[in-house]
């Protein structure tokens, strides 16, 4: 059984669906941070377990998700809440690092339809994951947010950001570590409806985003 934490700020259209398509042996923990509308409630109805995260940020959820993943299973899952991941595609990412192939395995967006990654939010990745590659050495291509590691080695890097920064400090840190990082494609979707991202879903989120990391890759 591996823990899969889905970081949740309005995301109750698509929880339904998402849930539905979580595979055998993975248990879904919904970390709602800030929630106005009812995604607690729609988790729970579908027998997930439900944590609730009053600091804001992408950073603060993901790490408290991590807190209360089973200890003695290992293998923890990060995914986007939104409907844009098809659960039935972690064990891509989660067997590398069960199998002792990766100490980090990251999913490398790879979009289904031209309007599922806006291109604003594409050329900022990009950006982001070429100034990566050259200050950390990975050979990573997205900051992805489909991921999979041992819960003891995330907690054992000692992360800090709680806000957008954290999908790049963790690669960071890993590199820095000499960890094994291996990327992998991953489908990409458009979100489901009903849902609004909070990074790609404006330009002002998109800039926010970037700012938090860059601060980041500057430390």
């Amino acid at each position: 059984m591996s823990d899969v934490v889905l970081p949740c700020r309005n995301e109750a259209p698509a929880l339904p669906g998402l849930l539905a398509r979580m595979p055998a042996g993975y248990r879904p923990i919904v970390v709602d941070n800030g929630s106005t509308d009812a995604t607690p409630a729609v988790a729970r109805e579908h027998g997930v377990t439900v944590v609730t995260v009053t600091q804001p940020g992408y950073g603060a959820a993901v790490h408290a998700g991590v807190l209360l993943a089973d200890p003695d299973d290992g293998v923890v899952c990060v995914m986007d809440a939104d409907g844009s991941f098809d659960p039935a595609q972690l064990p891509r990412v989660a067997d590398p690092v069960r199998d002792g192939l990766a100490r980090l395995a990251t999913g490398r967006r790879r979009p289904v339809t031209r309007g599922a990654w806006p291109a604003h939010a594409r050329f900022a990745n990009a950006l982001l994951t070429r100034r990566l590659r050259r200050t950390a050495g990975l050979q990573v291509h997205d900051i992805g947010p489909m991921r999979a590691a041992r819960r003891a080695d995330l907690l054992a890097l000692n992360l800090r950001d709680r806000r957008f920064g954290y999908p790049l400090e963790l690669l960071i840190a890993a590199g820095r570590a000499g960890w094994p990082v291996l990327e992998v494609d991953v489908d990409y979707h458009p979100r489901a409806a009903g849902t609004r991202s909070k990074v790609t879903g404006t330009l002002l989120g998109t800039a926010r985003a970037v700012r938090d990391m860059s601060a980041v890759l500057s430390r």
